[in-house]
């Protein structure tokens, strides 16, 4: 399996079947972390942890305190795919890394991100390194 990630007119395919988020909160400024899987299903939320709590950013049911980290497994179904878009309110966008690397999404304004599992034949480029 791999992600792909829709940016404008262009798909990227990462090879990899694991990725995170993270983001800086729009108005605690506390970093969010969020561990996902590909899988046949989708995109699957692993584990969340937030750097403290505050407006809007409530640990989840059972997390607990690690490391100055509140951490815990959502509970969700699988999700088709991913939209992130920069509101303008927040100093950046999305980080997403794997084990090839990072790179910023949504970090403008309108400049939307599409994530999703890749279908076998997508026909998708790679991205250069």
């Amino acid at each position: 399996m791999s992600l792909c990630i829709a940016l404008a007119a262009t798909v990227l395919t990462i090879p990899t079947m694991t990725f995170s988020l993270s983001w800086e909160h729009s108005v605690e400024k506390v970093e969010w972390r969020e561990e996902w899987a590909v899988t046949g299903a989708g995109l699957e939320l692993r584990r969340a942890s937030v750097k403290g709590s505050g407006a809007g950013m409530e640990p989840g049911e059972g997390a607990v305190l690690q490391d100055g980290w509140w951490r815990w497994k959502p509970a969700l179904a699988p999700v088709s795919e991913l939209r992130l878009a920069s509101s303008g309110a927040t100093s950046s966008g999305w980080t997403l890394c794997h084990a090839g690397g990072c790179q910023a999404l949504g970090d403008a304004p309108g400049r939307e991100a599409v994530l999703s599992a890749c279908e076998q034949d997508s026909g998708a480029v790679e991205p250069s390194r």
